[in-house]
């Protein structure tokens, strides 16, 4: 209801809605801090309290009272100082220790409280400097559970004390008797109010604190799984970059290389046909300059010199009839559907696609004819390349360029499909998303 109506508010004070949030959880993240911190001084008070209240009820026992009452040490003084010494194990024990070890129970506690003031009571019998002593009895008693004992505590304490303060149990006289009854039913009721409160409150901050605790180690947690992942991810990605780096190197270099080696076999093999071994040479050389070209540009950019200079329909026809001339078989680029502009990253995975499988064929298959089709189908692209060779048995074609080329579909969320007949061909489809160049962009973007 608050936040509604602050966020209900905002337009007329000016403060944008962030700035609201981020105020109202920095005030919330004080408060909490605030009764965090209110916790620590209540739990050092209730540890320290007992001590502190010993401490000064002895030393001005035995500094001013004894020597002023003009008794001797002994035995008066020795029968204190033995009384002092059992309330200082009586506290460490059944106080203290358990306090710092967070070993509290309410039977161990209860015990502990009626020793303390059966301590308080024999320690006021000798002097009335002990009732400073006798409040920690107050203190005690907000630890005894259920809460009701703890408020029948502080009317035991306050008993105790205002009992000895009034002399009543020397001396009982009407008056004093009625005065104590109303001191007593009043601080009863004042500090009995607290442990009430502090009952049902002290839980919830308790639980709040252990929450925090444990958020905390949650959080450390993830940071070292964060670095974790992080280390994981590098990794991840130098193998990814290796594996593309193979691809390309395979696609481009080692083909070209494979090209000029076949086209100076063929000129040395037909060494004495005049003009046939010029020709050889001549496209060897075209190789080698496009090899080199290519070679350039994977340093810069690991684009191919196609589709460097055109859309991916027009690097296809281009790529096929070069290959078609230079391996003298028949080669049909079709383009069907809308073109649409590509991400960078399918039309290189297309485009390397299609360049594997021609060089696949001029190596292995002896086809006479071959089929490109690039199919723009709305929401996917399609690509088919088919060739009429030999084709191979299923299981058969797991060499580096097939697995490359399922790897290149596989990284732009496409598919990947060789099929394939001894005496009936191959045919090589893939699909992909068709995910525009600025959308692309928009979803890294979104990413980062």
């Amino acid at each position: 209801m608050m936040r509604n109506s602050g966020a209900g508010e905002t337009p007329s004070s000016g403060m944008p809605g962030s700035a609201l949030a981020e105020e109202t959880d920095d005030a919330n993240s004080s408060r909490l801090a605030w009764k965090e911190e209110q916790l620590r001084i209540w739990d050092l008070l209730q540890l320290v309290a007992p001590w502190l209240l010993l401490t000064i009820s002895t030393v001005i026992y035995f500094s001013w009272v004894l020597p002023g009452s003009g008794e001797r040490f002994w035995p008066e003084g020795a029968s204190v100082l033995g009384l002092v010494a059992v309330s200082v194990l009586w506290v460490l024990f059944g106080h203290t220790l358990p306090i710092r070890r967070r070993m509290l129970r309410p039977v161990p506690s209860g015990i502990f409280f009626l020793g303390l003031l059966g301590l308080c009571v024999a320690l006021m019998s000798y002097s009335d400097i002990f009732l400073v002593f006798t409040v920690a009895g107050f203190f005690h008693a907000y630890l005894l559970r259920p809460w009701p004992l703890g408020v029948i505590g502080v009317l035991a304490t306050s008993v105790a004390l205002n009992g000895a303060a009034m002399r009543l149990w020397t001396d009982p006289k009407p008056a004093g008797l009625a005065e104590f009854v109303l001191i007593v039913a009043v601080q009863t009721a004042a500090i009995g109010v607290g442990i009430l409160l502090t009952a049902r409150s002290e839980p919830e901050e308790r639980k709040r604190e252990e929450l925090v605790a444990r958020l905390e180690a949650a959080l450390h947690e993830n940071a070292g799984l964060h670095a974790q992942l992080i280390a994981q991810a590098r990794e991840s990605g130098v193998q990814d970059e290796r594996q593309r780096l193979a691809g390309e190197i395979h696609d481009t270099l080692a083909q070209g290389l494979a090209g000029i080696i076949t086209q100076l076999q063929a000129a040395e093999r037909s060494g004495d046909v005049d003009g046939e071994t010029e020709e050889h040479v001549t496209r060897a050389l075209r190789l080698a300059r496009s090899s080199l070209a290519e070679a350039r540009r994977s340093v810069q950019a690991l684009v191919p010199q196609e589709l460097g200079q055109a859309h991916l329909p027009d690097a296809l026809r281009t790529l096929t009839e070069r290959w078609a001339e230079d391996e003298g078989v028949a080669a049909k680029v079709e383009v069907t559907g809308t073109r649409e502009p590509l991400s960078p990253a399918i039309e290189v995975s297309l485009f390397r696609v299609v360049q594997e499988s021609l060089t696949n064929v001029a190596k292995h298959a002896g086809a006479s004819r071959v089929g490109v089709t690039l199919s723009y189908a709305g929401a996917e692209v399609l690509l088919d390349v088919r060739d009429d060779g030999r084709g191979f048995t299923n299981g058969v074609g797991t060499g580096f360029g097939l697995t490359s080329m399922r790897q290149r579909i596989r990284g732009v969320g496409g598919h990947l499909e060789v099929q394939s007949a001894p005496g009936e061909g191959t045919s090589i489809s893939a699909r992909v998303p068709a995910i525009a160049p600025g959308a692309a962009r928009a979803e890294g973007d979104a990413e980062r």
